[in-house]
């Protein structure tokens, strides 16, 4: 990357608020890591101490009231973020060019479904009989499609991604590295002292612009479908247990743990480590704090909730209150029972 500060403003659509237009930016960088040769961005208010202290050469920021060393050039965009991203995309590390055709060492079945000229495996994928891949789609390498799985057109299955037989995968989701769609629920019958295993024979339907995290496990029903809904974007690390059904544009963070027949509603936000108990019902909008424990359905919608067990966010905060002030009413009482003794 090396370009000046006009041509940077130009590429954003801002406006230049100060400095050298002239002045050449090599690299970006968060506030508090960039020097004079690096653009940044201000998009949340609780930056503020970084951004009085940046080194950054160029700043994006939504507003001009702002305290920004005079060292840096101040550029006005709409969305900070957003206008950080574009220059991202243009200068950062580019992802690897589609190149249609199937590796010499990957493995694809005969009756596949397929136009090698418009798809892409790389090596040692796999691709199983019956399978089907839409136009445009890309297997990574060392990835599994089982049998009569179906992916559609313009998705990026990442490296060591197993989907698993039946699995029905929509147009432009993304699974990332080691993603693994379809295995077995966790169903199993104690029975004359033995758990015996609950045969699972439905499959995961995952719906189109779905964007999955690493190391993210999504069962296979029992019966049925386990659904991720248009959208809907999970992190890294994520569960989702058998029979869920996720709505759509839901967002749910890292190390979340969801138990069968679940039902989620859209526009959920599920923060990391929640925990979300079996057969339960939470509806549209709906926010669960990091690491809350969800025991009982959430019924009424666009709700705030947190804690464990997750209780409305107001609710919750004048409990904790209320635990910070036990140490100083058993004082009080203590003190008041040895008056009575005295």
């Amino acid at each position: 990357m090396k370009t000046t500060v006009a041509e940077l403003t130009r590429l954003v659509n801002g406006k230049l608020l100060r400095g050298n237009e002239g002045a050449f930016l090599t690299n970006f960088a968060a506030l508090d890591q960039a020097d004079s040769s690096c653009v940044s961005f201000f998009g949340n208010a609780k930056y503020k101490d970084q951004l009085a202290s940046t080194a950054a050469g160029l700043v994006l920021v939504s507003t001009s009231e702002v305290e920004v060393p005079e060292t840096a050039a101040l550029v006005l965009v709409e969305n900070p973020i957003m206008a950080f991203d574009v220059i991202v995309k243009a200068f950062g590390v580019r992802p690897p060019e589609f190149v249609s055709g199937v590796h010499e060492d990957a493995s694809v079945a005969p009756d596949a479904k397929l136009d090698v000229s418009k798809v892409s495996i790389l090596p040692n994928a796999t691709v199983l009989s019956g399978a089907s891949i839409g136009n445009g789609s890309r297997i990574g390498p060392g990835a599994v499609v089982g049998e009569n799985a179906s992916i559609g057109e313009g998705c990026e299955i990442g490296p060591n991604v197993t989907i698993r037989e039946g699995c029905l995968i929509g147009d432009r989701v993304i699974l990332h590295a080691g993603v693994v769609v379809g295995g077995d629920g966790f169903g199993f019958e104690f029975i004359d002292g033995r758990h015996q295993k609950v045969e699972q024979l439905g499959i995961v339907r995952i719906e189109n612009d779905v964007e999955i995290g690493a190391s993210t496990t999504i069962d296979r029903a029992r019966f049925g479908e386990t659904v991720i809904g248009e959208g809907t974007k999970i992190d890294n690390q994520v569960q989702i247990g058998h029979n869920v059904i996720i709505g759509k544009h839901c967002i749910i963070v890292a190390q979340t743990g969801i138990s069968g027949s679940t039902r989620i509603g859209d526009y959920v936000t599920l923060a990391a480590q929640c925990g979300i108990a079996g057969h339960l019902t939470i509806a549209d909008q709906v926010t669960c704090g990091g690491r809350s424990g969800v025991i009982a359905s959430i019924t009424e919608p666009g709700g705030t909730y947190f804690g464990y067990p997750a209780r409305p966010l107001k609710e919750n905060r004048r409990e904790s209150m209320r635990i910070k002030q036990l140490g100083g009413l058993l004082k009080r009482v203590k003190k008041l029972e040895e008056e009575i003794r005295n």
